[in-house]
């Protein structure tokens, strides 16, 4: 776990600053606390179960939605892997890119549900972007990773689950998640994780979902 001190992981026992932006549906939301330095998803690093199932799959291609500061796509590109990571905030891809450095090219900002990534994914990476959205949202989400994902592609990452109606970051029921990816994906793995950071601690897995052949 990072310092509670840098930006991106305040401590959980202070009030948050006061935002103007309250929709996390828009760009501004996220823009203004990047801007203000309030991350409290922000892991600041790689998970190791992040860097356990890259190892595993070193030939997937990935895409990285509402990628933040990018830390895995750092991880993958500074490797030589295929990435692609997106983020429609102008701050966190400003964020990204300085995380990015040498491989800053491997971030633009971009709409998730318009985007087309520059090569078919093979992997995509599920990490705190789900539980940004907005409930209405999730529908949406559901049919556009199965137009993104191939016949056998996997969306693979960690899932929060917990009832938060006041978030983000917005947590989701199994029963739901199954309901909202169960027509497209199959559920191929199913891992407890170490190391979350305190907002996601003890409520969050990683799941492997796979692409069924009817697209």
């Amino acid at each position: 776990m990072s310092d509670p001190s840098e930006p991106g992981t305040p401590d959980a026992s202070s009030p948050p600053p006061a935002f103007t932006a309250r929709d996390p549906g828009a760009p501004e939301f996220w823009s203004e606390r990047f801007e203000r330095g309030y991350m409290p998803w922000d892991q600041a690093g790689v998970p190791a179960s992040f860097q356990a199932f890259a190892e595993r799959h070193a030939d997937a291609a990935v895409l990285i939605p509402g990628c933040g500061s990018a830390w895995e796509a750092l991880w993958l590109a500074s490797r030589g892997r295929q990435v692609r990571a997106i983020d429609f905030s102008p701050a966190a891809v400003d964020a990204a890119r300085s995380v990015l450095g040498a491989h800053a090219d491997t971030v633009e900002q971009a709409d998730f549900f318009a985007y087309r990534p520059p090569f078919e994914p093979g992997w995509i990476y599920e990490r705190a972007f789900l539980c940004a959205l907005p409930l209405a949202m999730r529908a949406a989400y559901a049919q556009r990773m199965a137009e993104l994902a191939a016949p056998g592609a996997l969306l693979a990452g960690f899932f929060f689950f917990a009832e938060t109606p006041k978030g983000p970051p917005f947590g989701i029921e199994r029963a739901e998640l199954e309901r909202l990816l169960g027509s497209s994906f199959e559920l191929i793995e199913d891992e407890p994780v170490s190391g979350s950071i305190p907002i996601f601690e003890g409520r969050e897995r990683w799941l492997t979902w796979r692409r069924r052949e009817s697209r």
